[in-house]
């Protein structure tokens, strides 16, 4: 499975799953019907996240539904009231109209497909469920603005405070992506490397690539959107596959030699494979900067506790640094 041809059918079958799959099937399952549609890759949930929603639609004070989507329903009316925003309000503040929230949990799904950093496939799924949130037009707290009236601030207190759902949860498929492919369209775009890209190259180039792959303690996040030209904009962020908070990097100011060795070793078990602290550094910054310069004033001090090949990789980000 290489072409694009191929991916884009994957993706339709695995759209297609969701639809079928109740959002109660564990990951074992999603991971199991995910290898039936592909056969020859082995999909394993790296990475949960919650916590975060998308605007949803309009519904009335006995929920039933006005509108699928809010931000549309709202420009719609605003015109209709010839852009009066007051007049809008007026209309409607004695009707109970309340917004509804898309919450959502995205669990995301890697499988290899060769021995490279970046070959591998990751699948998001995304865990659905419409809840009830904040009222449209009241009239003590009408909005100022049509960007207030859809998305106003505090609504995530009054949409988290015993928000009432509205039907079952649901999986939808966010995306496909074959990151290797991925990157190299973003090479494409650029003929320097972006940060990604030398996030990747610092990964083969260290000990953790030898440990472990990186599909096993990263994912991928991509966006994509149109410039101005109507020109296709990708972008990528490495996001540590951590279910949970990440450890504590034990360190004080001004510590050298072999006490910082031993924070950086500590580190390292703790996460799962060598050199952790320095990618964790630039991603979730749960090492400081200055780690990177008081390591190569060791080195440079005749303490060799790190290989040549991590040495050489620090050097490299010194001499041009890079963060996410």
């Amino acid at each position: 499975m290489n072409s694009a041809a191929d991916w884009q059918e994957l993706s339709r079958r695995v759209a297609e799953l969701c639809v079928r799959t109740p959002a109660t099937a564990g990951p074992e399952v999603l991971a199991r019907d995910l290898a039936v549609l592909a056969p020859g890759l082995t999909f394993r949930q790296v990475l949960s996240r919650g916590g975060w929603y998308r605007l949803g639609g309009v519904v009335d004070a006995n929920h039933v539904r006005l509108s699928d989507n809010l931000e549309t329903w709202a420009e719609q009316q605003l015109a209709a009231h010839d852009d009066d925003l007051a007049a809008l309000c007026d209309d409607y503040a004695e009707h109970g109209l309340r917004a509804t929230r898309l919450t959502g949990r995205t669990r995301y799904f890697v499988a290899a497909t060769g021995s490279g950093a970046t070959d591998f496939v990751q699948i998001e799924i995304e865990e659905l469920q419409e809840v009830v949130c904040h009222p449209l037009f009241v009239a003590e707290n009408l909005p100022s603005g049509i960007e207030e009236l859809i998305d106003p601030r505090g609504a995530d207190v009054t949409c988290c405070a015993g928000a009432e759902p509205i039907g079952s949860p649901f999986l939808v498929l966010r995306r496909l992506t074959p990151v290797a492919a991925f990157l190299a369209r973003m090479r494409e775009q650029k003929p320097e490397a972006q940060p990604i890209h030398r996030f990747v190259e610092a990964w083969e180039g260290s000990s953790a690539s030898a440990a472990t792959q990186f599909s096993n303690h990263w994912v991928v996040v991509v966006r994509e959107h149109l410039d101005r030209y109507r020109q296709a904009v990708l972008h990528a962020t490495p996001v540590a596959a951590l279910n949970g908070a990440a450890p504590r990097f034990a360190a004080t100011f001004g510590m050298q030699g072999l006490a910082l060795h031993q924070a950086m070793a500590r580190y390292d078990k703790a996460v799962g494979y060598p050199m952790a602290w320095f990618f964790h550094m630039l991603t979730i910054r749960s090492a400081p900067y200055a780690l990177a310069n008081a390591v190569i004033d060791d080195v440079n001090a005749g303490f060799h506790y790190l290989p040549d090949r991590d040495v050489g990789v620090v050097k490299e980000w010194l001499y041009q640094p890079y963060a996410f």
